[in-house]
């Protein structure tokens, strides 16, 4: 299984950040359960690759490879 990475550098380390502390609110109960939705940015940003970025032609790594 080949993915795209179309997940830039700042994209990235946005999506780590956001992702991470969505999860340590939810973990330590100040924004509820919901809060684990920050796994997906999470991951997303471990695997520099984005479902909806690919299915909106959106890169923001610099390259050609999500086309």
């Amino acid at each position: 299984m080949n993915l795209p990475q179309n997940v830039g550098k700042n994209d990235k380390y946005a999506r780590l950040g956001v992702g991470g502390l969505l999860v340590i609110l939810a973990i330590t109960g100040a924004i509820g359960p919901w809060g684990f939705i920050g796994l997906l940015p999470i991951a997303t940003g471990l695997l520099n690759t984005c479902p909806a970025y690919t299915l909106l032609g959106i890169n923001t790594g610099g390259s050609d490879k999500a086309s």
